[in-house]
């Protein structure tokens, strides 16, 4: 009725259309008789007129109506039924991201609750099922890898459809692990099989028992007459028959059919150790008529087709060698793993590996190629990568016609540069640890050596003449304790007091101290982006992060040759978006701010630029630089949970880029605010006390004892954690206890947790060279304090007269 309608008023509708034309007609000529005055000039344009619209009235009535389509209303069931597979989980979704509908499978995979993107999957799959969507979205089709928290693995498929494109059609499909047994028991069944059995090759996968686990269709009908009839489970060899002169033919023809020849090729499961045991490993075997194999037809010296055809589809790196040790025919997944995907394989396999290793792989093929059959696998180093030995296994061949020798390699690429990072890893976390230990010790030896300078320095006053020398004893102890909270950065162990603060604040902050360091001549730029998110760090340390960054930049430069040079400091703002987008696998999703400093210097070479960050490792002349600038400022960003890169370009200069994780408030708390911390006067205390010092290094004991009793304190002295908790259980009364952290026998937090027990409200003041907060996670003791070595003696006084202040007060 709709379409009936619609002709009839397209047959109805010219002639009001007529009587609109003419109306209009008349109007514009009228407007230029008026305008012009003219009537020759108006009866021209009334004539053009009138000639455009009897042409356009025709072409209109040529082209004629049109009729809309009819479409049948949408049948959900009949959809549904379309889609049914029990292979496959398929699902439809509209824009609004509601699911439409989903076959059983998808219900029984995910559930009929959950619509794709929104799937019960891990949360690095949630964010690739998203790019999917938005790629199918705008380019019509997308595909995700995606797995559960249960070891589920599936790849989706997607592609947008519909009249109005409005709809999305998922596919999703299991992904089995890597396994070759399993792989080709599928393909000998599937279309594989059936591709051999039209080019005249049977092929079965028969166990060390010799039982047929799996065979073509062109096998089970030359062995038993029917394509048909399963012969799994069926002993090989009973298939087969050895007539006179070792000729082998199926047993079902008598004798009377053609000789055969077998392959036999070794196939190794990845569950196995890497000695492939015989008594578990299958075999594929191939069955051809003979004059087919490798060197049955006269001057050949190429594979079968039919065994080529087999072996490019195995996912085994495989190739085939003659006996004088020329390449027959290697597949991808060979090539892949000799690192040499996509090119043409060579005359000879040794042309694969170093210069060392080809006489050893030449005399090992001519070996396995002439004697008896046998296995086994020889370590070579690939060209592809010179320094990671890989095996190669060669198994000679026979009933080919000619020897052969089978060679096998398997992709290690991924298994290398894994060991490669453990590696890494391991080597920095142990360098770590000696440097936090080295650090401990040194600041005890910086202690005594501070605290001797102070009470020197009290005998004396300017004009002396051993002053100055003791103030040079005193500020090259002061460098040293600067290098050993180098040390401490490196190795992540230092003490933090992390605030909420905004970067563009403390860039500002430095800007003069980094103008003077770098000088005139090097133009230094600051930009900064706005809305910039605040993050939670030390400003202390995050200073000398942008210091030493900046120390980098500036020797680059000036190692050109060129004390000129620009130098470019700024805050860039990171969205979570920018961060996906980075395809990093380092960097988590989040908000982050970003500290870039730029510099127009002759960069860092590829071979040095992944050793930077390696503490103790620099490119500058010996006595020009610590190799542990760049290390400092990476434990210092890794302890506030950030992350640093370096890209870098010979000849144009090198980009650091720190990430820090933008501090989001907790909701209903106050937020930080960022500002100059007003000075707390020094604590005054004149009640003096009585004072346990355990302390198990002498120099360090002896100099806050005497800093101690300077200022009118009774000190009494242990040596370690055992004698100082024997003082007080023999009813020794103390103010409060100045203890070490780390000592023989009996440490600090061991000792002051049995003290408590005699005396639970006595303070403890903890000594360490280690940090704070670290200490404060192992001690968990209330009412304890912390000061770190090395300290000096106005230092150790100020803090004990503060810890009895406070006492006093509570």
């Amino acid at each position: 009725m709709k379409v009936s309608a619609d002709r009839a008023a397209d047959r109805a509708g010219p002639a009001p259309d007529l009587l609109v034309v003419a109306v209009a007609l008349m109007l514009s000529a009228g407007l230029v008789w008026l305008v012009s005055g003219d009537s020759l000039l108006m009866a021209v344009f009334v004539a053009a007129m009138a000639g455009l619209g009897a042409l356009a009235w025709a072409l209109s009535r040529r082209r004629g109506p049109v009729a809309d389509a009819d479409f049948a209303q949408p049948d959900w069931s009949v959809t549904v039924a379309a889609i049914e597979r029990p292979d496959m989980a398929i699902a439809v979704t509209d824009r609004a991201g509601r699911l439409t509908c989903g076959n059983p499978c998808f219900e029984a995979w995910f559930g009929a609750g959950s619509a794709p993107p929104r799937l019960p999957v891990t949360h690095a799959s949630l964010e690739r099922l998203a790019d999917a969507t938005r790629r199918a979205w705008r380019d019509g089709h997308g595909t995700a890898d995606i797995a559960d928290e249960e070891g589920g693995h599936w790849r989706a498929d997607v592609r947008r459809a519909g009249r109005g494109d409005d709809f999305l059609v998922w596919r999703i499909s299991t992904e089995s692990a890597a396994d070759p047994v399993a792989e080709l028991v599928g393909q000998l069944d599937g279309k594989l099989g059936r591709g051999l059995a039209k080019a005249g090759i049977g092929a079965a996968l028969v166990d060390p028992d010799g039982t047929i686990r799996a065979a073509s269709t062109g096998f089970a009908l030359r062995a038993v007459g029917d394509a048909k009839t399963d012969v799994t489970g069926t002993d090989f060899v009973s298939l087969l028959s050895q007539e006179e002169g070792e000729r082998i033919g199926w047993a079902r023809d008598s004798g009377r059919g053609g000789a055969l020849v077998l392959y036999h090729v070794p196939v190794a499961d990845p569950d196995s150790a890497n000695e492939p045991d015989p008594n578990t490993t299958p075999s594929l075997m191939l069955v051809i008529e003979a004059g087919q194999g490798i060197g049955a037809s006269a001057g050949g010296t190429g594979a079968a087709p039919h065994l080529e055809a087999l072996l490019s589809q195995l996912p085994l790196g495989l190739a085939m060698a003659d006996r004088d040790g020329r390449l027959l025919f290697a597949n991808p997944a060979f090539m892949r793993a000799a690192g040499h995907e996509g090119h043409e394989p060579p005359t000879y396999p040794t042309d694969l590996v170093v210069k060392d290793d080809k006489r050893a792989l030449s005399e090992a093929i001519r070996r396995f190629a002439q004697g008896p059959a046998a296995a086994g696998d020889l370590a070579i180093r690939l060209v592809a990568q010179p320094e990671d030995p890989v095996s190669l296994s060669l198994a000679g061949v026979r009933g080919l016609g000619e020897a052969a020798v089978l060679l096998g390699l398997t992709d290690t690429s991924e298994e290398i540069r894994l060991k490669r990072q453990v590696a890494q890893a391991t080597k920095m976390q142990a360098v770590g640890q000696l440097a936090g230990g080295v650090a401990h010790d040194f600041n005890n030896v910086l202690t005594a050596i501070l605290g001797t300078c102070d009470l020197m320095l009290m005998r004396h006053t300017p004009g002396d003449s051993d002053y100055d020398d003791i103030q040079q004893i005193r500020a090259n102890s002061n460098r040293a304790a600067s290098l050993t909270r180098q040390l401490l950065a490196f190795s992540r162990q230092q003490t933090l007091r992390p605030e909420t603060l905004q970067l563009p604040d403390i860039v500002a902050d430095v800007s003069q101290m980094l103008r003077r360091l770098i000088g005139e001549k090097i133009q230094l730029v600051a930009t900064h982006d706005r809305d910039l998110g605040p993050v939670r760090a030390d400003p202390t340390q995050i200073e000398q992060v942008i210091v030493n960054l900046v120390v980098n930049a500036r020797d680059a430069m000036q190692s050109r040759g060129d004390a000129s040079g620009r130098l470019v400091l700024a805050t860039r703002k990171v969205t979570t978006t920018d961060v996906r987008a980075m395809r990093s696998e380092i960097i988590p999703a989040g908000e982050y701010t970003a500290l870039i400093v730029e510099d127009s210097g002759g960069g860092i070479p590829p071979e040095i630029l992944g050793k930077i960050f390696e503490p103790f490792f620099t490119t500058k002349e010996q006595g020009k630089g610590t190799g542990l600038g760049l290390s400092t400022v990476y434990g210092i960003v890794k302890q506030s949970g950030g992350f640093i890169f370096a890209e870098s370009e010979v000849g144009k200069g090198t980009r650091f880029t720190v990430y820090l994780p933008v501090h989001h408030v907790a909701p209903g708390s106050t937020p930080e605010i960022a500002q100059a911390k007003p000075v707390a006067p020094p604590t005054q205390w004149a009640g003096g006390g009585s004072i346990l010092l355990v302390e198990d290094e002498d120099p360090v004991r002896i100099v806050a004892e005497r800093a101690l009793t300077r200022q009118g304190y009774q000190v009494t002295c242990a040596r370690d954690g055992e004698e100082g908790l024997e003082l007080v259980q023999e009813g020794g009364k103390f103010d409060i206890v100045v203890s070490d952290v780390v000592m023989p026998t009996m440490d600090g937090p061991a000792m002051a947790r049995e003290i408590r027990r005699f005396a639970p409200n006595l303070p403890v003041l903890f000594m360490s060279g280690y940090a704070e907060e670290q200490l404060r996670k192992q001690i968990g003791i209330p009412n304890a304090w912390f000061m770190p070595k090395p300290f000096s003696v106005q230092q150790l006084s100020e803090k004990v007269g503060e810890v009895l202040a406070h006492m006093a007060q509570s």
